[in-house]
């Protein structure tokens, strides 16, 4: 049941990406960097959701694959923010986003590699 499991953390991951840019608009006033990470971190359980509703193999592996690349993309913003100070690596809610990425990378990079594997 890997597929209900990367659905829940995905959507979970990204309403705490909405509530993530939220914070970052209001109270850091950062507009640019945290409306990538919106983007990336939201679309992230939004392909997933495609993937579910593939046409065929190949459509469900392309839409994890794109998935898979967003969580990057997303990891990558966090990364960002942190060095640039917006947000705090010692602060356990950042810790733990930055954790559910890598948890969110690894799920999605398995599936993908099996899935190709039964093709």
């Amino acid at each position: 049941m890997k597929d209900n499991l990367i659905l829940d953390k995905s959507f979970n991951f990204a309403v705490r990406i909405v509530k993530l840019y939220t914070y970052l608009c209001g109270e850091k006033k950062e507009y640019v960097l945290s409306k990538q990470l919106l983007r990336s971190g939201t679309s992230i359980g939004a392909n997933i959701n495609e993937a579910q509703a593939g046409q065929s193999k190949a459509d469900f592996i392309a839409k994890m694959s794109i998935a898979s690349k967003e969580a990057r993309e997303t990891k990558y913003w966090i990364d960002l923010l942190i060095k640039t100070e917006y947000l705090d690596i010692n602060e356990n809610h950042v810790e733990s986003l930055l954790k559910d990425t890598e948890v969110i990378i690894k799920l999605l990079t398995s599936i993908v590699k099996s899935s190709q594997g039964n093709k």
